[in-house]
């Protein structure tokens, strides 16, 4: 295909994008908040799994020791968790390092309370190499003899990955029912313009034009409209995520969070492709109708 050819299909698409300039206007409109929406969940459901992984990453097993056992019995336990082979990692903590640990984290006035009680047990802290095992280990520890209780985070990780069930089923659905409404404004644009033509495009047809000929330039004018709606819907997704990613790193430290440039990439690239897709199928969806296959 000639350079002149892609011109004049770049021109017509530029001047039909003009002339319907209210229903382009529209059609963007609908495209950037469509794509938004898609940014938004995007944002909201791979934090949320990665919130799952980091607190499933740090998820330990804290196994508590009775206080009457001796040292060769605390010696047997932690024989019996280290040589379990879905454990990672075993660390002792005494009552005396979990007393200390406690004194610099709470007030004085509390620490008097207690007088000179221990309120610890000795225990061991335990890492699984695998996350999805913890729960079978935790019941497993607890049937070792000398062990009086076994703790861990039941439910935390089951209840992120619950919640980014939701925010993905929500997310998706209110973005498809918009995706929906940008394919038609954008197939109702188009068809206006084949309507507008269509004398044109009859002369065209008579005089040997093929279909492709006719329809590229209407491809590419809603092609531009999905485009230019996600490229706006990029910059949305820039200037809101990324004052709330710093508030919450600098006021919420504990609350894993992605700003990362590669993931911020990762999501404008998620985004562009699906402008240019609904762009691209609205037209083809309108050319349908008025040219034969």
């Amino acid at each position: 295909m000639k350079v002149q050819t892609f011109g004049y299909f770049f021109r017509e698409a530029f001047r039909s994008m003009w002339q319907n300039g209210w229903m382009s206007v529209a059609s963007i409109s609908t495209v950037t908040i469509s794509l938004l929406i898609l940014g938004i969940s995007l944002l909201l459901v791979m934090n949320t799994h990665y919130a799952a992984a980091t607190i499933e990453s740090d998820l330990e097993i804290v196994v508590s020791l009775k206080n009457d056992i001796d040292a060769k019995q605390t010696q047997s336990v932690a024989d019996k968790l280290r040589g379990n082979s879905r454990v990672a990692e075993v660390l002792f903590v005494s009552k005396q390092d979990a007393m200390s640990a406690m004194r610099k984290q709470v007030r004085p006035e509390l620490l008097r309370a207690l007088g000179e009680d221990n309120p610890f047990p000795d225990q061991f802290k335990v890492k699984a190499k695998d996350p999805n095992d913890v729960s079978s280990l935790a019941e497993e520890f607890g049937k070792i003899p000398g062990v009086e209780l076994v703790k861990y985070g039941q439910g935390v990780v089951e209840r992120l990955l619950k919640l980014t069930q939701w925010v993905r089923v929500v997310g998706l659905s209110v973005m498809g029912l918009i995706g929906l409404a940008s394919i038609f404004l954008i197939s109702t644009t188009i068809r206006l313009t084949v309507f507008a033509r269509r004398r044109e495009v009859s002369i065209m047809k008579f005089v040997g034009a093929t279909n492709w000929f006719i329809r590229w330039p209407f491809l590419l004018e809603g092609t531009f409209l999905g485009l230019i709606g996600s490229l706006a819907a990029v910059a949305l997704v820039y200037a809101l995520y990324t004052p709330v990613a710093e508030y919450v790193r600098t006021s919420l430290p504990f609350v894993p969070l992605r700003a990362d440039s590669g993931f911020l990439l990762t999501i404008s690239e998620i985004i562009l492709a699906a402008g240019v897709f609904i762009g691209a199928l609205g037209s083809s969806i309108s050319l349908r109708k008025f040219l034969k296959v």
